[in-house]
C-alpha cells in the first residue's frame, strides 16, 4: 500500500454522501479532484503485507463453523488450480484489497465479482438477460475492490487455460475499458433509466463476432432448457408413486436424524413465506413441498448448509425446486462496515434487489430457531440459468466475456453509487486502466503462491482434501 493512501474504513470521502440531485458535471469534476489524493497509478500497486496473515489460516478460521465431512471438499476443488482457489477465496482477497488505495466513492458490492459469478438467468418477465448472479458476500463498500478482484480473475482463468500474455490483456483491458464506458454512458443517464437498463441476450447475440456467435447461441440454448423440469429428470426418482430427490453422497443426500434440517421442514418454510410479496406467497401456496435433501454447491460455500426443496404443483411435470442457503457474514464487514441487517439471509437478498436488473421472484429469508440461529435465504435453483464454460473457452470469446462483465459490474454499480464521480476520477484515457492490469497480473503472481500453499498444508496433512467431487 502507498504511503498516505486511505484504507477502506477509513473517515469516507464527503463524496460518499454527497446528493445524487447535483449537477453531473460538479460530481464529475468532484470525483475528478479525488485524484490529488488517490493517484490512479497507485491502483496498479501489489506487494503483500509484511504482517499479511496466513492465507490457510484464514480458510480455516472461516471453516469452523461448517459442516466437518464436507470440508475436504472445499480443499479438494479448491486445490484442482489456482483459478479454483480464487474462485473459493474470497476471505483472502478481502484481506489483501483492505491495504489498497480507494477512493472511498461506495457502491452496493459484490463482493465476491470473479468472472464464474456473472452468467445469464430468466427475469420474471421471462425475458434473458446477463448479470451478476452470487450476493453471498454483497455489502456496500469500495467499487475498487469488485473491479480489481474481477480483473484479476480473468488473468488467472486465462494463464488457467494457457492463453498468452497478450491474448490475456486484450481481455483484462477490455473488461475495464467496457466498465469505464458504461459507468461514462451511464453518468449522463436518467437515475431512473440507469435503474432500469439491463443487458439481454438478444444484443448480445447480435453484437458478437462470427467467430464466437455460434457457441454463444448454443450455450443460450442449452441455458434455456435448464428449468425446473430439466432439474426434476437429472435429480429426482418416482419410489412408490412418489417423487423424491435423488442420492448423490456427498454432494446431494437426504437429511436424516439433521436436527437443522429437520427444521427446514417443520417451521422455515412458513417463515419464508412472511418475507414474500402477497403475489409470491398466493404463487407458492399453489404448490406444496415434498422433499428436502442436503446440496453441496460451488467452491467457496462449500461446507455451509444448503438444502433443496422439492414442491409439486398442478401435476407431475409442474415442479418447482427452491434452494436455502446459509448466509454468514460477508467477507468485507472484516475490513469496511458491518451490515445494517441482523439477518445475513436478508442481506443477501437486499443486496441482489439493488444490484440486479431483475432478480428471482422468489427471494426470502429465514433465520434458525433455538440455539443455532443461523442465517439463511431462498431462491429458486434452476431457473434458466447459464454462465461462461472457462474449460471450454477460447482467447475471442474471453474478450467478449471480460466486455460483458465490465458492462455488467458498471451496471450494477451505477444503480447504487456515483456514476459521475466515479467516472470523473476514472477519466478517459489509459492510465487507469493501465493501472488495474497491473494489479491483477500481480495478484495472480498472488493466487498461484497461495494455491501453491494450499497444496503444501493438504501434502503435509494440515488440510484434508477430497478431489473429484
Amino acid at each position: 500500500m502507498a504511503k498516505g493512501k486511505k484504507r477502506a474504513g477509513a473517515k469516507a470521502s464527503k463524496l460518499e454522501t454527497k446528493e445524487l440531485q447535483e449537477p453531473v458535471a460538479e460530481r464529475i469534476a468532484a470525483g475528478k479532484a479525488l485524484r490529488d489524493r488517490v493517484p490512479r497509478e497507485a491502483h496498479g500497486e501489489w506487494q503483500p503485507a509484511a504482517n499479511r496473515p496466513d492465507p490457510i489460516s484464514l480458510l480455516e478460521e472461516q471453516e469452523k463453523t461448517r459442516a466437518p465431512d464436507l470440508i475436504p471438499v472445499r480443499h479438494g476443488r479448491m486445490k484442482s488450480s489456482p483459478f479454483a482457489f480464487l474462485r473459493g477465496s474470497a476471505i483472502v482477497m478481502a484481506e489483501d484489497l483492505s491495504g489498497t488505495p480507494t477512493t472511498a466513492l461506495t457502491v452496493q458490492a459484490c463482493g465476491d465479482a470473479h468472472l464464474m459469478n456473472f452468467g445469464i438467468f430468466a427475469t420474471p418477465e421471462r425475458n434473458i438477460v446477463f448479470d451478476l448472479n452470487d450476493f453471498d458476500e454483497t455489502l456496500p463498500g469500495p467499487w475498487e475492490w469488485d473491479l480489481k478482484r474481477l480483473a484479476a480473475s480473468f488473468v488467472v482463468a486465462g494463464r488457467h487455460r494457457n492463453f498468452s500474455e497478450a491474448q490475456i490483456r486484450l481481455a483484462t483491458i477490455g473488461l475495464l475499458r467496457s466498465y469505464a464506458l458504461r459507468m461514462r454512458e451511464f453518468a449522463a443517464m436518467r437515475h431512473i433509466d440507469v435503474w432500469y437498463s439491463h443487458i439481454d441476450v438478444d444484443t448480445i447475440l447480435a453484437a458478437a463476432p462470427p467467430e464466437v456467435r455460434q457457441r454463444l447461441s448454443a450455450g443460450v440454448q442449452k441455458a434455456r432448457l435448464r428449468d425446473h423440469l430439466h432439474a426434476q429428470s437429472k435429480m429426482t426418482e418416482v419410489v412408490n408413486g412418489k417423487r423424491r430427490i435423488l442420492d448423490s453422497p456427498p454432494l446431494i443426500q437426504h437429511i436424516g436424524e439433521d436436527a437443522l434440517a429437520s427444521d427446514i421442514i417443520q417451521w422455515a418454510y412458513e417463515d419464508y413465506l412472511k418475507t414474500l410479496q402477497p403475489d409470491r406467497r398466493a404463487l407458492l401456496s399453489r404448490y406444496k413441498m415434498v422433499d428436502v435433501a442436503t446440496k453441496v454447491v460451488g467452491v467457496g460455500s462449500v461446507g455451509t448448509y444448503c438444502f433443496i426443496a422439492l414442491f409439486t404443483g398442478a401435476h407431475d411435470q409442474d415442479p418447482l425446486f427452491l434452494q436455502v442457503k446459509e448466509a454468514n457474514a460477508s467477507v468485507l464487514e472484516r475490513h469496511h462496515r458491518k451490515s445494517q441487517y441482523r439477518n445475513h439471509g436478508q442481506r443477501v437478498v437486499e443486496g441482489q434487489r439493488m444490484t440486479q436488473a431483475a432478480s428471482d421472484a422468489f427471494l426470502g429469508w429465514i433465520k434458525g430457531r433455538g440455539a443455532d440461529q443461523r442465517h439463511f435465504y431462498w431462491r429458486q435453483l434452476r431457473d434458466v440459468k447459464g454462465s461462461a464454460d472457462m474449460e471450454a473457452i477460447q482467447p475471442a470469446g474471453l474478450v467478449l466475456y471480460a466486455d460483458l462483465c465490465g458492462a455488467g459490474l458498471a451496471r450494477a454499480h451505477a444503480r447504487s453509487g456515483d456514476a459521475a464521480a466515479i467516472t470523473g476520477y476514472i477519466g478517459t484515457g489509459m492510465t487507469f486502466p493501465n493501472a488495474i492490469a497491473e494489479f491483477a497480473n500481480a495478484y495472480a503472481d498472488q493466487t498461484d503462491r497461495d494455491h501453491a500453499a494450499l497444496v503444501a498444508a493438504i501434502d503435509s496433512g494440515r488440510l484434508q482434501a477430497l478431489e473429484g467431487v
